[in-house]
C-alpha cells in the first residue's frame, strides 16, 4: 500500500458538505492523494464531532441547507475527490460513542456502567502529556467483554461497510488502543475481505506504548506516530518508531488537529520566524514518517486552534483571505519529492546516522532492509536549534548509505542545494532541515574484455614478490634525497611473498648516465623488512631501486635439510637439486657457467652416493655459486626508480662568512676592490671559515638608486644597493668596475683557494631600470598599461630600484629567459665560482629552479645553491626538493629552548632530514635579529654556538664577530646598513668574539659528530632556559655534548642527563669528559650531572665524551 499524503479537511472549518468540493483542487494541487475528514456525523448533546450519536446522519453544520440524503451527499463528495485523484478517509469510532448515541439505546449492555447503572465516561490518552489523561464526560465507553464480541463485530462491521459503500476508502480508527486486539483482528479481517483496497489507520496518540504494540498484526495498514513531540535528540522516538512499524506504516504530522497550532511555539509572531518553523516541521515529518498528515490551515500558518465544537467556516475564510504565510507552493514541492522517492514512502530501514547527542540529526531511510537490497535512499538532516547555525560532515552520510548511492543530491524544496561532492561540511541554519536523496544505479558492470583481462593477469603475475615501502623515497620518487660523497645510502623495503619459500633481494643502483646496473645485496632485518647499502663515491646523481625474487635453491636447501634431519628419504629431493643446478647452468654465463657445468658432471657421475651429493649441494662454495647465478624466479622490481643527489662534502659541511667587498677598503670614502678582499683573506681564514660569500658584485643601476638607510633619494657618491643589478657597464655577467677586472677576480679566486677558502657569490634575478636586458629583451619584463616598468615588491617592502623578470607569459614559459639565466650561472662556474647564494628564490617558479639547477649540475656537479627563502615552510621545503643544495631557515628567529628543540626535531628527525640542509645564518645584511639587538656579547656567543654546533652548515655576516647589532629603531634592520653605503670596521673592536668563533670552527673541524646534521638528539635538562643536546658519530667514536643558556642576561643552572646508555654504560658509570672550550679534562660519574652557565663568563659549554677504552 503506497504511503499516503493526507490532507485533513476539518468538517467544521470547511463548512457544509456541498462546499467541500471547492477545496479539492487546492488540496490536489499541493500534492496530496488523500483527504481525511474528521467525524462528520450527527453528534450528541455536547455537539462535539467526536461524540457521535449516529453514523447514518450528518452533523448539522455539515448538512447545512442541503436536503438530500446523507448517502447522496457523501457519495457526491467522494466522486468529486476521485476526480481530483484523491481518496477519502474519515473517522471510525468503535471504542466510544456519545452518551445519547442510538447504539447506547440499542445495546445498553455494551457500555461500561457504574453500580448504579450510570454510564462511565472514558479516560482518553493525552498526546501532549501522557500523565494527564483527558476525562470525556460527553462520551460513553464501550465494554469489549468477550461475551459481546460477536455482536459488536457484527454491528461495527455494518457501520463501517455502510461508510465504505459511500465511496470512502479509509477509516481512521479513533482511540484504537481502547479496543482489544482480538476485536480488531476479527473486524478488520472481515472488512478487508469484503472491501478490497480499503485501508485502516490506527490513532493511538498518547497511549501507553505497550498498549499500542498489542495491536501488532491485527490488520492496521497505517498508524499515527508521535514524532510531532520529538526534540530530535532523545532516544525514545527512534526506539518506538522501529517497533511501531509492526503495527502499521507510520504516518507523521507537523501539527495535530486536537492540540494547539504549531505557530504558538514560535518565539515571536514574526511571519518569517513562523514560516521557518513551519517549513522545518513539515520537512521533518516528511522524512520521519512513511506517510504524512497535514491539518487544514497549516498551509497558511493559522493560529486558530481546531475545536471539535466551536470551529466555524468563518475561521477558514479569514485565514484564506489574509494568510500569515503561504506555504502551498512549498508543500506541493515537498509532496512531489516524497511521491517520487521510494525511500521516503517505504521505510524498509530507518537508522540514525548522527551521534545520539549530536546537535544535528542525520537520519537515513532506505526502501529495503539493507543497503544491498535498497534501490532508493534518503537522508534527513535536522538542526532543531532555533538560534544557532550548525553543520554536519558529508562523508559519514555517504558511508551510511552503504556505498551504493554515489549521486546523493540535496532535493530540499526552495533552497540553494548543498554541494555534496565539495567535501565541505553541510551547514544548516537555525531550524534548518534538508532532504538528500539518491537512487541506486541500474547499470550492470560489464564483464571484462578477455584479451585485456589476460594482459592484466600477465602484468600482475610479474610481481609475485611484494616490494613495498622503500626508503628513502621522497614524494613517491618525484624528487631525489640528498647525500654527500663518502656517505653510504641505507635502503630498506618491505619484501614478502605468498607461501614459505625463501626470498632474496638486492638494491640496484647506478650513477646517472651510466647504462649498466650495479647490485648490493639486501638481508632481512625484522618482520619482512629488508635492508641493503651501497657507497656513494661520485659527485653526481644516482638512481636506485629494489629487486626481489624467490630463491628456489635456498628453498630447496631448507627443505632437503629438514627432511634429512628427520630421517626421511631424500632421493627424489636430490634429483630435484641436480635438476635445479642443471637449469641454472643453462642460463649462466662466463666462469659461473663453467663451474656449474663441472658441478653437474660431478653430480651425475656419483648419483648412487647420496651422502656425497647432499654434502656437495649443501657446501658453502656451491651455495655462493648458485647465489651468483640465481635464476631469480618470480623476479619483481619496485615500481619506480628513485634518486639520490650526491653532493661534494662542502655542500653539507661548511662555515660561511659574508662580506661586502666594497667595504674592505677600511675607508668609508673609498670603494673597496678585489685586492682589498685579498688582503682580508687571512682574517677570514684565521677564524676558520670555509666559504667567503659576496652579495652581488655586478654593476649597480643609477635610476631610482637608493640612498643611505634605504632612503628613496641617493646623494652624490652613494654607491646604491648591489641588488639593483645592471647599468651601462653590463648586467649579471659583468663586474662592478670599482671592484676590479676579471683578471683581478681570477687572482682573488686563486688567492682564496690558497687560503683554504671558496668564493660564493649572490645570484639575484632582478634588474635595475638600467639593466641591458630591458632594452635588448623587453619581453622578459612586466610593463604597466602606461608603458612604465613595474618595480619589485615584497609587501610591505617596496624596491623602487629593481624590477623582476617574468618567467611566464600567460600559461607559456619564456625559454629564452630561462636559458639566459642558465648561461649566467655557467658563466660564473667557468670563472671558478661553484657556490651561489640565491636571492629570494621563492618568488621565482619552482619548475625554473628544477630545470636550471639540474642542467647546471650536469656539467658542474660540484655547483652548490643556497636558497635564501624566508617564507612559508612548505615553500622552503619545495625549493630544497627541486634542487637547492642548502636552505636558509627559521633558526634565526628561534630564541627559546622549547621552540628551538621543536624546530630542530622537525628538521632532523622528520622527512625534511632527507632533502633539506639548513644553513644556520646567525644574521644577514637584511636581518638584524631582535635577540642580538638587545642581548650584548653573551647573546652573540649563544647564537654562534647554537649555529656552529647544531648545523654542519652555518654562516655569519661580517660584524657579527664584533658584536655589531645597532638597529634601525623598531626594525630588524641594521642602522647605516652596508647595503646602501661603504662602511669601515674596527676589526679589533673591544669585546669582540673572534677568538670564540675561531675556537668553535676548530671544534667543528676536529669532531666528525658535528659534521652531520641528522644525528642530533636533545637531552633532558631540568631548566626551561638551558638547552642541552648531543651529536654522535655512527660508530660512537666521537660524541659531543653542548649546553646553552638561552637567557643572555641571567645565570642559569640545571641538572641534565648524560647519555651513558648510548655507550652501553650503566646509569652510575664513569665517563671521561673534555671541555672543548677550556681544554680541561675530567670525568663524570652517573648520568645526572649539573651545569652552571653565567652569560657574562660562560653562557655555553661544549664537551667531548670519552668512554672507557678510548684514550
Amino acid at each position: 500500500m503506497p504511503a499516503p499524503r493526507i490532507y485533513n479537511l476539518h468538517p467544521l472549518l470547511a463548512g457544509p458538505i456541498e462546499g467541500w468540493a471547492a477545496h479539492l483542487e487546492r488540496v490536489a494541487g499541493m500534492g496530496f492523494d488523500w483527504v481525511y475528514v474528521n467525524a462528520f456525523f450527527e453528534p450528541g448533546a455536547s455537539g462535539s464531532i467526536y461524540a457521535v450519536r449516529r453514523t447514518d446522519e450528518l452533523h448539522p453544520a455539515v448538512r447545512g441547507d442541503a436536503t438530500a440524503p446523507m448517502a447522496d451527499l457523501v457519495r457526491g463528495f467522494t466522486r468529486a475527490a476521485r476526480g481530483h485523484g484523491l481518496r477519502v478517509m474519515t473517522d471510525f469510532m468503535a471504542a466510544h460513542r456519545a452518551r445519547e448515541a442510538t447504539l447506547v439505546e440499542d445495546e445498553p449492555d455494551w457500555f461500561r456502567r457504574r453500580h448504579d447503572g450510570s454510564l462511565i465516561p472514558p479516560m482518553l490518552a493525552n498526546p501532549e502529556d501522557p500523565f494527564r489523561p483527558r476525562f470525556m464526560a460527553d462520551l460513553a465507553e464501550v465494554d469489549f467483554d468477550e461475551a459481546y464480541r460477536a455482536g459488536q463485530v457484527e454491528r461495527f462491521a455494518a457501520e463501517a461497510e455502510a461508510l465504505l459503500g459511500l465511496g470512502i476508502d479509509g477509516l481512521r480508527c479513533s482511540t484504537a488502543y481502547k479496543a482489544p486486539p482480538a476485536f480488531w483482528r476479527d473486524l478488520l479481517g472481515r472488512l478487508k475481505a469484503g472491501h478490497d483496497g480499503a485501508v485502516f489507520l490506527a490513532a493511538t496518540l498518547g497511549a501507553p506504548f505497550e498498549q499500542v504494540m498489542a495491536l501488532e498484526g491485527v490488520g492496521f495498514d497505517w498508524v499515527l506516530d508521535s514524532s510531532r513531540w520529538w526534540n530530535f535528540h532523545d532516544d525514545w522516538y527512534l526506539e518506538q518508531a522501529e517497533r511501531l512499524r509492526r503495527v502499521g506504516a507510520p504516518v507523521a504530522f507537523p501539527e495535530e488537529h486536537n492540540t494547539g497550532r504549531l505557530g504558538h511555539e514560535a518565539p515571536s509572531g514574526d511571519p518569517k520566524t513562523i514560516e521557518r518553523l513551519y517549513r522545518a516541521r513539515y520537512l521533518a515529518s516528511l522524512g520521519l514518517g512513511d506517510g504524512i498528515l497535514m491539518p487544514m490551515g497549516f498551509e497558511y500558518g493559522s493560529l486558530k486552534n481546531l475545536d471539535p465544537i466551536r470551529t466555524r467556516p468563518e475561521d477558514w475564510a479569514e485565514d484564506a483571505r489574509s494568510p500569515r504565510i503561504d506555504l502551498t507552493a512549498f508543500i506541493a514541492a515537498a509532496n512531489r519529492l516524497k511521491a517520487g522517492v521510494p525511500a521516503l514512502q517505504d521505510g524498509g530501514l530507518v537508522r540514525r546516522v548522527s551521534a545520539p547527542n549530536g546537535r544535528v540529526l542525520s537520519l537515513l531511510r532506505l526502501d529495503a532492509g539493507t543497503p544491498v537490497a535498497a534501490t532508493s535512499a534518503a537522508l534527513l538532516l535536522v538542526n532543531p536549534d532555533p538560534a544557532r547555525t550548525d553543520g554536519v560532515a558529508a562523508g559519514p552520510l555517504l558511508t551510511a548509505a552503504g556505498g551504493r548511492f554515489a549521486d546523493l543530491a540535496d532535493k530540499t524544496p526552495e533552497v540553494e542545494p548543498f554541494a555534496i561532492e565539495s567535501g565541505e561540511p553541510l551547514t544548516l541554519d537555525p531550524w534548518g532541515v534538508r532532504l538528500l536523496v539518491a537512487e541506486s544505479s541500474d547499470e550492470t558492470p560489464s564483464a571484462p574484455d578477455p584479451a585485456a583481462s589476460e594482459a592484466l593477469l600477465l602484468k600482475l603475475a610479474e610481481n609475485r614478490v611484494a616490494v613495498e615501502r622503500v626508503t628513502p623515497e621522497l614524494d613517491g620518487g618525484r624528487f631525489p634525497v640528498k647525500r654527500v660523497v663518502g656517505d653510504v645510502l641505507e635502503v630498506e623495503a618491505d619484501i614478502f611473498s605468498d607461501g614459505h619459500d625463501r626470498l632474496a633481494a638486492c638494491v640496484r643502483y647506478r650513477p646517472a648516465g651510466e647504462g649498466g646496473w650495479r647490485e648490493a645485496p639486501m638481508a632481512p632485518v625484522d618482520n619482512d623488512r629488508w635492508a641493503g647499502r651501497f657507497a656513494l663515491t661520485k659527485n653526481t646523481r644516482y638512481v636506485y631501486t629494489v629487486e626481489a625474487w624467490r630463491d628456489v635453491f635456498a628453498s630447496w636447501r631448507l627443505e632437503v635439510t629438514k627432511k634429512n634431519d628427520a630421517g626421511v628419504a631424500i632421493g627424489v629431493e636430490l634429483k630435484e637439486g641436480r635438476d635445479l643446478v642443471a637449469r641454472t647452468a643453462e642460463k649462466a654465463m662466463g666462469a659461473d657457467k663453467a663451474a656449474l657445468d663441472a658441478l653437474v658432471e660431478e653430480l651425475e657421475g656419483r648419483t648412487d652416493d647420496e651422502g656425497f651429493q647432499l654434502a656437495r649441494l649443501l657446501s658453502t662454495d656451491v651455495q655462493a655459486l648458485m647465489r651468483r647465478a640465481d635464476l631469480r624466479v618470480n623476479r619483481s622490481v619496485y615500481g619506480r626508480d628513485l634518486g639520490v643527489t650526491v653532493d661534494r662534502p662542502a655542500a653539507a659541511n661548511a662555515a660561511w662568512y659574508e662580506i661586502f667587498p666594497r667595504s674592505m677598503s677600511d675607508d668609508p670614502k673609498r670603494h673597496g676592490t678585489f685586492d682589498d678582499v685579498i688582503a682580508k683573506l687571512p682574517y677570514v681564514r684565521d677564524m676558520g671559515f670555509d666559504v667567503l660569500y659576496f652579495p652581488p658584485i655586478h654593476p649597480i643601476g643609477r635610476t631610482n638608486r637608493k640612498g643611505r638607510n634605504n632612503s628613496l633619494k641617493a646623494r652624490a657618491g652613494d654607491p646604491g644597493s648591489p641588488y639593483a643589478i645592471g647599468a651601462e657597464e653590463g648586467g649579471h655577467d659583468a663586474l662592478h668596475p670599482e671592484l676590479g677586472t676579471f683578471d683581478d677576480f681570477a687572482r682573488l679566486i686563486g688567492a682564496a683557494a690558497d687560503h683554504g677558502l671558496e668564493i660564493a657569490i649572490d645570484f639575484a634575478i632582478q634588474c635595475s631600470p638600467d639593466h641591458p636586458w630591458i632594452k635588448t629583451n623587453p619581453e622578459w619584463f612586466d610593463w604597466r598599461p602606461d608603458g612604465t616598468l613595474k618595480f619589485a615588491e615584497n609587501p610591505p617592502k617596496k624596491y623602487e630600484d629593481i624590477s623582476n623578470v617574468a618567467f611566464y607569459r600567460g600559461d607559456e614559459p619564456i625559454p629564452s629567459l630561462w636559458q639566459e639565466l642558465y648561461r649566467v650561472v655557467t658563466f660564473w662556474c667557468d670563472k671558478g665560482v661553484k657556490t651561489f647564494r640565491v636571492d629570494n628564490p621563492h618568488t621565482k617558479p619552482f619548475p625554473f629552479w628544477e630545470w636550471m639547477i639540474g642542467e647546471v649540475q650536469k656539467s658542474h656537479p660540484d655547483a652548490v645553491f643556497l636558497a635564501e627563502a624566508f617564507t612559508r615552510p612548505k615553500v622552503m621545503k619545495r625549493l630544497a626538493k627541486v634542487g637547492f643544495t642548502q636552505s636558509y631557515s627559521y633558526f634565526t628567529w628561534r630564541d627559546r629552548k622549547a621552540e628551538m628543540a621543536e624546530y630542530l626535531t622537525e628538521l632532523t628527525q622528520e622527512e625534511a632530514g632527507e632533502f633539506m640542509r639548513p644553513n644556520f645564518f646567525v644574521n644577514t645584511p637584511d636581518i638584524n635579529p631582535v635577540f642580538l639587538q638587545t642581548s650584548g656579547r653573551p647573546g652573540f656567543l649563544i647564537r654562534a654556538t647554537l649555529a656552529a654546533t647544531l648545523s654542519p652548515v652555518y654562516g655569519v655576516y661580517s660584524g657579527f664577530e664584533l658584536c655589531e647589532g645597532t638597529p634601525v629603531p623598531g626594525k630588524e634592520e641594521y642602522l647605516d646598513s652596508e647595503k646602501y653605503e661603504v662602511r669601515a670596521w674596527d676589526w679589533d673592536r673591544p669585546g669582540n668574539i673572534r677568538a670564540e668563533i675561531t675556537r668553535l670552527n676548530q671544534i667543528r673541524r676536529e669532531n666528525p659528530a658535528l659534521q652531520k646534521f641528522t644525528n642530533l638528539s636533545f637531552l633532558n635538562a631540568w631548566n626551561d632556559t638551558v638547552l642541552v643536546y648531543a651529536k654522535f658519530t655512527e660508530n660512537l667514536d666521537n660524541a659531543v655534548l653542548v649546553a646553552v643558556n638561552m637567557d643572555p642576561r641571567n645565570a642559569q643552572g640545571c641538572h641534565f642527563e648524560v647519555p651513558l646508555w648510548r655507550f652501553g654504560l650503566a646509569d652510575d658509570a664513569t665517563i671521561g669528559v673534555e671541555d672543548l672550550l677550556s681544554r680541561q679534562r675530567f670525568s663524570w660519574t652517573g648520568k645526572a650531572q649539573h651545569v652552571w652557565l653565567d652569560p657574562h663568563r660562560n653562557p655555553v659549554a661544549v664537551w667531548r665524551l670519552i668512554p672507557p677504552g678510548i684514550a
